[in-house]
């Protein structure tokens, strides 16, 4: 039995192991047993998880341990393991044909343990000396994924003295440069002191290797300061269980690389996380829990709404950017392209997305950007960037070479995935930048081929843009003249805004005396408005919860609607040819359904389809439907919206000649 590694807290290593081994005989036993079973495929290395918090249940002293001195630890870890699967191995029924040797890897999670406070899991970019050799937790977004290569684990010695044999494994923060003893190791009475030795034929072992970039969240970073990085080392069976745009939480130790050597350059250390385990955070959605109290609160809002259901709608909508006054079919659009429709896949397998885009056109200081702030708020991964100060390789992916190795580096797309991508001062990306996210719009996904790697990414994010006119905003002209953007990307938009800054001294008039009562010193609090009730938190977790419960489908009123309105928008498309495409068809069912998400509902009626058509509607400047239609800058919220409502569904179906009174 080898002896206890220096500086490692362990008086009787015996005893240790012992205990290490009656915790897995306790808690994993059934683990065990299952990785005993035949693998269809032929897996070598077996991941065995462990609660941190379980084994500082079982025994505090190992559990320190195990903190302070996690390489140890998790090397007798892996041997306990091992052993007792093979006692269990001899206790299951004798084969004669042999078995194949299985590998076991102990694998701590640390979630809902005390090593989840800031302390023991900090940021990455207050990762310091003191943490280093200890077991870290670290969470990030992964930005760079190398390819998988093979590295040596160890290799065997004989001294040519006295026949002693002994393993030396390489040090992977040199290199993986391999160092052999000044003398023998052996441990006879007189010692050896041999200083010769001899490598065993094939007694070399490899791992697979694979290394990673992780880069800590954009949200949760104070102003000013930019997201850091580090690079995880995967081993074994955790190589090629994330790619590039994942949520991970990394538990390892924290070591250091040193630099390579170069003459007369001071070599320096570069950290890096020697991964343990890794756990992916995107299907979870951990940072948005919705408690019991919250669902039972949306619901009996929607009970007490029941009889108004469009002043219920109403007033969650009053909880967008609440700072601007009025603005409703502006509001009204972010939420319906915050919630989303639901993918459709057909028996062919063709996906059609669920995830509506959105564009605004309009003048200065029109509240385009605070839009777009506020949305990325309310979405729970989101990703901010400006037309300018972005290219085709930062919107999509970005080939680096490192180390000799070219690898692909994630850009806001690709990092959006799953959330929210705004991009602002659309107008001012080149041509060629604008062209490159047309298939991430559509198909979601990226296709790359640069530097030898072919491969295809998904961006299942919505894009929400926004731009200004090209000079004065020409109403006889069709949207594509106005903003110089082309026919297929605005195809590709499910609503296209237009905010015109009309002089209209009435509006000027409220819209001033808003923002001055905003900023007076006698602003009432207004406990009792069902208003109070939609702040930030609660709207990111009723967009949360309703994209996750209701899958509306379609009833036979709303489908004939939707019809009717594609089929009268074809035959007058002339002005606005780019919009009016199969695509419309698309966005007017996607939107139908977030409006019946956001009604909480799981059946699309003829309100969410009318609703659908008014966000449409009012992005063209000439319409022929609806009066309301045009400027979505002066659309207010209605003293009576259901009573609004029952008119203007009346003159809509008239004109659409589904109802003939």
């Amino acid at each position: 039995m080898p002896p206890p590694p220096e500086g490692f807290g362990v008086d009787d290593l015996g005893d240790f192991e012992s205990r290490l081994e009656g915790f897995l005989t306790r808690f994993h036993s059934d683990d065990l047993r299952v990785i005993l079973l035949p693998d269809p495929d032929d897996k070598l290395h077996f991941p065995l998880i462990i609660d941190f918090a379980e084994l500082l249940e079982f025994d505090a002293s190992v559990a320190h341990t195990l903190y302070y001195y996690p390489k140890d630890v998790l090397e007798l870890f892996d041997a306990a393991a091992q052993r007792v699967l093979d006692s269990f191995d001899a206790q299951s029924e004798s084969v004669d044909e042999p078995k194949e040797k299985k590998f076991v890897h102990v694998r701590v999670n640390t979630s809902g343990s005390p090593l989840e406070c800031p302390e023991s899991s900090p940021s990455i970019g207050k990762v310091r000396v003191k943490h280093r050799g200890t077991l870290l937790t670290l969470k990030g977004t992964v930005i760079r994924s190398g390819g998988v290569k093979m590295i040596e684990g160890g290799r065997e010695y004989e001294c040519r003295k006295c026949k002693y044999r002994f393993t030396v494994h390489p040090e992977l923060e040199a290199g993986n440069r391999v160092t052999l003893p000044a003398s023998c190791q052996s441990r006879s009475s007189k010692g050896c002191g041999g200083a010769s030795f001899q490598l065993i034929q094939d007694s070399i072992t490899c791992h697979d290797y694979q290394e990673i970039k992780i880069q800590e969240h954009v949200q949760l970073l104070g102003v000013g300061s930019i997201p850091r990085s580090i690079p995880v080392i995967l081993m074994d069976d955790l190589v090629d269980i994330v790619k590039a745009g994942d949520d991970i939480v990394a538990t390892g130790r924290l070591s250091a690389k040193w630099s390579p050597d170069i003459k007369d350059v001071r070599s320096s250390l570069d950290p890096m996380l020697i991964a343990n385990f890794v756990r992916r955070t995107n299907e979870l959605k951990s940072d948005l829990n919705i408690p019991v109290e919250i669902i039972n609160k949306f619901e009996e809002f929607w009970t007490a709404s029941r009889a108004t259901p469009l002043e219920g709608r109403n007033s969650i909508l009053k909880g967008i950017c609440p700072q601007i006054f009025g603005l409703f079919t502006v509001k009204l659009a972010v939420a319906l392209t915050l919630i989303g429709g639901v993918q459709h896949v057909d028996a062919s397998g063709t996906k059609v997305r669920g995830e509506p885009h959105m564009l605004l056109v309009g003048d200065p200081g029109t509240g385009k950007s605070q839009f777009l702030k506020f949305a990325a708020k309310l979405s729970n991964r989101s990703v901010i960037t400006t037309g300018l100060g972005s290219t085709s390789a930062g919107l999509t992916v970005t080939a680096v070479k490192d180390g000799g190795e070219w690898m692909l580096e994630a850009g806001a797309l690709v990092l959006a995935d799953g959330g929210l991508c705004c991009i602002d001062e659309f107008d001012s990306m080149r041509e060629h930048d604008r062209t490159t996210i047309h298939e991430a719009m559509e198909q979601q996904t990226i296709s790359i081929a640069k530097a030898g790697l072919v491969t295809t990414l998904n961006t299942r994010t919505t894009v929400f843009g926004a731009t200004n006119p090209k000079g004065q905003y020409d109403p006889n002209e069709s949207l594509s003249v106005n903003t110089t953007l082309s026919g297929p990307l605005l195809s590709r938009f499910d609503i296209v805004l237009v905010l015109l800054d009309t002089k209209d001294q009435t509006w000027d008039e409220i819209v001033s005396s808003h923002i001055l009562n905003e900023n007076s010193e006698e602003k009432k609090d207004k406990t009792d408005d069902p208003e109070v009730m939609w702040t930030l938190p609660m709207l990111r977790r009723y967009i949360h919860y309703v994209k996750q419960q209701f899958k509306p489908v379609l009833t036979k009123e709303a489908e004939r609607v939707i019809s009717s309105y594609y089929q009268s928008q074809r035959k007058s498309g002339t002005q606005n040819a780019a919009r009016t495409t199969v695509r419309m068809l698309e966005s007017l069912i996607r939107l139908a359904q977030a409006h019946a998400r956001l009604m909480f509902r799981n059946e699309v009626t003829t309100l969410d389809a009318i609703a659908a058509i008014l966000c449409i509607e009012s992005s063209m400047t000439t319409s022929g439907i609806v009066d309301t239609a045009g400027n979505a800058l002066q659309s207010n919220f209605m003293e009576n919206p259901d009573k609004e409502y029952m008119e203007q569904e009346k003159k809509i179906l008239k004109t659409l000649g589904i109802t003939e009174d």
